[in-house]
């Protein structure tokens, strides 16, 4: 229940709909009960050779009923999918809008204790599922309630015994049944969503990671894994479509013994004079048609533990709470140009590989170049994040112009602090598209103009559809260097006061990486760099050199040995 509620928060579904859906519903079946009523009548008092002028209420009711009918289930259908729809709409607008205040988390990859095949299912599969909740399981039982409680009424009307006999079938029917339901294949469909989402991490890691795998002969086992899923998988499907058979069946036996018993008493009451002969097919066929408000209830209690199943793993992931929140009452943004700063700055390191920061001090002022050098996980990337505000310090403040980034609504501070991240993503789409994600209004001149600065200038010229290629998935089909460039040349685009480059020259030659830092350091003197590396000749070339040692940043001493490693320790 408590799952249900937190999903009814998230979807806020269309009240109004569902009402709408639900009234319809419950007129669908109930016509159909009419019309079965009436027509048992109809063949019962025709058989009496009545006038015919006797008969026009019952033959026009019947009409009614079957036209009406089919009308009513359409637009109840209409109404129903369309709620659905609208709320599938709202639940993957509000997910999408949630992760993205999560996706620069501390993990780097945002909500990174998920494996992404298996994140993917969560955003994809179980998003989609959640339609079904209102299609499939909760509107069935409202419209049960509704048209058994009318049908139940008329049947007492028409004969008590039948109405009482009617109630305790369709409580079978619609509570025992489905509970059943529930019970048998409940625990099938609480382990059907955990195990497809398992299956397609396994596949996107199996697609991802082929080369690898084929080369280091890892291949068979990594296949034998998705065969097992695969195998389990459709075990698990096999028992919750066994147990939904099952309890079809069950819903039948139900449905007839209830049909039957009703037959039963008004016979009897026939013979007593207590109902009129010609009621009898009357009462029995309203109760045989009264099940179809229940028959859908079996498999909505399945749908509904499956559903719910999918919302927790969902909820999972988009209730986890935001690395960073805007504040209530944001600070102006600083006007002009100020510095960017450090001071004091503790956090608690995040793996057990990694120092953590141990009151961090920086400052980068308005047009200075700073190299920041040091081991392989002393935190170098940490400090590019914070400084971006992608995770906010334990302990210690980070300044922009004096101003507490805190203070500053995280858009705000992104507009003049620009981080060129080493893992860098390329979107499937052209290099135009690519590059011109930092500033949309960008014409082709400063697209290009970025990517000559980044080194992509001959690059462009020689590709067969120019600013129109295509990078592929990720950047799959341009070289590890060229995409570190593409990169590169959003940072260059933007008008960013201060750039943050993280390994700007990483899967380039010597010469190209030479050609990449003269291009930084010759940017406008009104814009700051904080330059991360690992050469001791890119860092000899600027401002200031500080070297992060232990959680702390210190003076460093750099080689001046051309393309020399900054050394560890």
């Amino acid at each position: 229940m408590r799952t249900l509620v937190r999903l009814l928060r998230l979807t806020r579904p269309p009240l109004g709909r569902l009402a709408l859906a639900v009234a319809l519903g419950a007129a669908a079946v109930l016509t159909g009960v009419g019309l079965m009523t009436l027509a048992g009548y109809l063949i019962s008092r025709c058989a009496e050779h009545p006038p015919v002028l006797s008969l026009t209420l019952a033959i026009v009711g019947v009409r009614a009923f079957g036209v009406t009918r089919p009308f009513a289930r359409y637009a109840e259908r209409l109404v129903s999918h369309d709620a659905a729809l609208r709320v599938l709409a709202r639940t993957r607008a509000v997910v999408v809008g949630l992760l993205a205040g999560r996706l620069p988390d501390r993990a780097g990859a945002g909500a990174g204790r998920h494996r992404h095949g298996d994140l993917m299912a969560r955003l994809v599969g179980d998003v989609d599922a959640t339609q079904d909740l209102f299609v499939r399981g909760l509107t069935p039982p409202l419209v049960a309630l509704v048209s058994g409680a009318v049908s139940v009424a008329v049947a007492a009307v028409l004969l008590p015994e039948a109405g009482t006999i009617l109630a305790a079938g369709l409580v079978v029917g619609g509570v025992v049944v489905p509970g059943l339901a529930a019970l048998f294949g409940g625990r099938a469909g609480r382990r059907l969503a955990g195990t497809r989402a398992e299956l397609t991490a396994e596949l996107v890691e199996l697609v991802g990671a082929a080369p690898e795998l084929v080369v280091l002969g890892a291949d068979g086992a990594a296949q034998a894994r998705v065969e097992r899923l695969d195998t389990q998988l459709q075990r698990l499907a096999r028992r919750q479509a066994l147990a939904s058979g099952l309890v079809e069946g069950l819903s039948v036996l139900v449905a007839g013994g209830t049909a039957v018993a009703v037959l039963a008493v008004a016979a009897a009451a026939a013979a007593g004079g207590r109902l009129d002969r010609v009621l009898i097919a009357a009462v029995t066929l309203l109760a045989l048609a009264a099940f179809e408000a229940v028959t859908p209830l079996p498999p909505a209690a399945l749908t509904v533990r499956s559903t719910l199943e999918s919302a927790r793993r969902l909820l999972d992931v988009v209730e986890q709470p935001p690395p960073v929140r805007d504040p209530v009452a944001p600070a102006a943004q600083p006007a002009g140009i100020g510095s960017l700063a450090m001071a004091g700055v503790r956090l608690e390191p995040s793996d057990v590989g990694s120092w953590g920061l141990r009151g961090v001090d920086l400052v980068l002022a308005p047009g200075e170049r700073v190299a920041l050098v040091g081991p392989s996980g002393s935190g170098k990337s940490t400090i590019a994040e914070l400084l971006v505000r992608f995770a906010d310090p334990d302990g210690g403040r980070v300044t922009l112009a004096d101003t507490d980034v805190r203070d500053l609504r995280q858009h705000d501070l992104r507009r003049q602090v620009v981080l060129d991240r080493q893992d860098a993503h390329l979107f499937a789409t052209s290099v135009r598209e690519n590059v011109r994600l930092a500033r949309p209004d960008a014409d082709d001149g400063e697209i290009e103009t970025a990517l000559r600065r980044a080194g992509l200038g001959d690059w462009i010229t020689r590709l067969p559809d120019g600013l129109d290629t295509m990078v592929g998935e990720d950047g799959a089909a341009v070289s590890g260097g060229e995409r570190r460039r593409l990169a590169l040349a959003r940072a260059f685009l933007t008008g960013a006061d201060v750039l943050v480059l993280d390994e700007p020259t990483a899967h380039v030659d010597r010469a190209t990486a030479a050609g990449l830092i003269d291009s930084v350091l010759s940017l406008d003197r009104g814009r700051a760099v904080l330059l991360i590396t690992h050469r001791g000749d890119e860092a000899a070339r600027a401002d200031r050199v500080l070297r992060l040692r232990h959680g702390r940043v210190v003076s460093a001493s750099i080689p001046q040995v051309a393309g020399e490693l900054i050394p560890p320790g």
